[in-house]
């Protein structure tokens, strides 16, 4: 694939990440975030830091490893708590499985790792 092309994708699947992860944080810090999950607007608040502080380190190109881990770390926590109050658990599934395949396509050696692949 052309170095280009491959640089604009790249940077387009982790502006869709940041899009996403970036509303969803919005909501929690302004408050507008629906009160139906039984947290209080401090923890909302507390959950949108966390969620903008992965998202950047998931932008940096030197810490995305970490961040893209975070992301999929707190999405799990975001199904759990879905799960816990009955609501419908599709969304954070593909989020978390969109943000899958934008890490393994951002970094090979994660790629690699997973698939089995030796980097020779």
């Amino acid at each position: 694939m052309n170095p280009t092309i491959k640089k604009i994708i790249y940077w387009g699947l982790t502006a869709m990440v940041a899009f996403v992860f970036a509303g969803s944080a919005y909501g929690k810090l302004s408050g507008s975030m629906a009160p139906g999950f039984g947290i209080d607007a401090e923890t909302f608040k507390l959950l949108g830091c966390i969620e903008l502080a992965s998202l950047v380190l998931f932008i940096i190109p030197r810490t995305g490893l970490l961040g893209s881990l975070l992301l999929v770390a707190y999405m799990g926590g975001a199904i759990a708590t879905h799960v816990e109050h009955a609501q419908p658990i599709g969304a954070p599934i593909m989020i978390t499985a969109f943000v899958w395949v934008v890490a393994l396509f951002r970094f090979p050696e994660l790629s690699n790792r997973i698939l089995g692949k030796s980097n020779d």
